[in-house]
């Protein structure tokens, strides 16, 4: 009978052993999103930060704020985009006729604000993937404690 016992033991731990493998594999994995996630953050916000762009006095929030996050990017990229269209007379870039010479300054604004919002959705991304590195953590960290569990808990014979 105590060979029988154990027998079942050892069936019983190699399972348990592997989904301890599966949860330590996805507590790695969640702390490389979690530290990709971190430092994409950070590489976006002192990119934004060397170019030394200010949030225009007249936005509506943040005004003299340095752009150096997502928000204070947001802002800009649309008080950027009521500057031009006060250029062209409500007009957009597609509307302006092109002998038009306010023309180039709504393209220029075009193309500040596209850059504007791409760190906004790198920023976006960073959140995520850190987010997602933080649920891999926690899931990874339950997962070897059920694989505990199973493995200490008693069976029938």
């Amino acid at each position: 009978m105590t060979e029988n016992v154990g027998a079942t033991s050892t069936a019983v731990s190699k399972p348990a052993r592997g989904l301890r493998v599966i949860g330590l594999l996805a507590i790695i994995g969640g702390t490389l999103f979690l530290l990709v996630g971190i430092i994409a953050w950070f590489a976006v916000s002192a990119q934004l930060s060397a170019e030394k762009i200010t949030v225009s006095d007249d936005a509506p929030i943040l005004a003299g704020a340095p752009v150096n996050g997502p928000i204070t990017a947001y802002v800009q990229a649309n008080i950027i985009n009521t500057h031009a269209l006060d250029a062209s007379g409500g007009k957009t870039y597609a509307e302006l006729p092109q002998d038009d010479p306010v023309r180039n300054t709504v393209m220029t604004a075009s193309f500040l604000r596209a850059s504007l919002f791409t760190s906004v959705v790198a920023f976006g991304v960073s959140l995520f993937a850190a987010a997602v590195g933080v649920l891999f953590i926690l899931t990874g960290w339950a997962i070897r404690r059920l694989a505990l569990t199973s493995a200490l808990a008693p069976r029938a014979p």
